[in-house]
């Protein structure tokens, strides 16, 4: 009679973050910050159809790296918890925390059996207050953990050295100008020193802000007003052959990620 072959616990949990971290590295990375009138979603993506980020709730955003029909089944898990509680208590108590807390006890189960392999994930839930003080983001990585961050924070394939730029320049009180070019910067920087130039077309930008009147405070940055504040501080090139846009901004609660579950 053979010996069953034996792994340790520790062994396949090891084995299992191993496998969901090579699976966000190969994902194109993305970037949060935090600007003075609220936070700002950056990320590279050639897909104008399935997007990295999008809205959860009215003051809540969503940002994903990884495998894209794996957190966009988390997105949509989100929304409707959170429409679910708005609607069963108040508005006010639908907030980044509890849909963090959703989050992280999913993937944590998801994680932790044996049946299922881990999702190839990692999330950003950021929640925008009615000052800078109260502004919440929460990076949720493959195990289900949750970490606060502050002022920035980047994640997908890069986030390492992208993270260590960030934290190097990033400031409070920075303009959206001044936070998208930051962004940019970070995404463009390679590890070797030299920096490799991102087209305006193949960036997605979205943001919370607090000082629209609207209920719902995500909106899209795209089209001219996004070619506008790329050259007022000369973050990324346009390529002048581009098709113009039809309109400046995009309010939608859509999400996702063109590409990231295969390269």
């Amino acid at each position: 009679m053979s010996t069953p072959f034996y792994v340790s616990p520790q062994q396949a949990m090891a084995d299992r973050a191993e496998y969901a971290r090579k699976g966000i590295a190969r994902g194109r990375s993305l970037v949060v910050l935090q600007y003075t009138d609220g936070i700002v979603f950056v990320g590279e993506n050639p897909s104008r159809a399935l997007h990295k980020f999008s809205e959860i709730y009215d003051r809540i955003g969503f940002a994903a790296a990884g495998k894209y029909n794996e957190y966009e089944n988390l997105r949509i898990g989100g929304v409707r918890y959170a429409d679910l509680r708005g609607y069963t208590y108040d508005r006010d108590d639908v907030t980044a925390r509890g849909l963090a807390n959703v989050y992280a006890q999913t993937l944590g189960t998801i994680f932790s059996s044996a049946a299922e392999k881990p999702y190839e994930v990692e999330l950003v839930v950021a929640e925008v207050g009615a000052t800078a003080e109260g502004d919440q983001i929460y990076r949720l990585p493959h195990d289900g953990s949750i970490v606060d961050e502050h002022g920035s924070v980047a994640v997908g394939g890069n986030a390492e050295q992208i993270s260590t730029y960030l934290d190097q320049r990033h400031r409070d009180g920075m303009s959206l100008a001044e936070a998208l070019k930051l962004a940019v910067q970070a995404l463009s920087n390679q590890s070797n020193g030299s920096e490799r130039e991102i087209p305006a077309d193949r960036l997605e930008v979205a943001v919370l802000d607090r000082t629209r009147p609207q209920q719902r405070k995500f909106k899209r940055i795209v089209g001219r007003q996004l070619a506008r504040l790329l050259e007022a501080d000369g973050a990324a090139s346009t390529p002048t052959d581009a098709p113009s846009d039809t309109e400046d901004t995009e309010d939608t609660e859509d999400g996702g990620d063109g590409g990231d579950g295969g390269e």
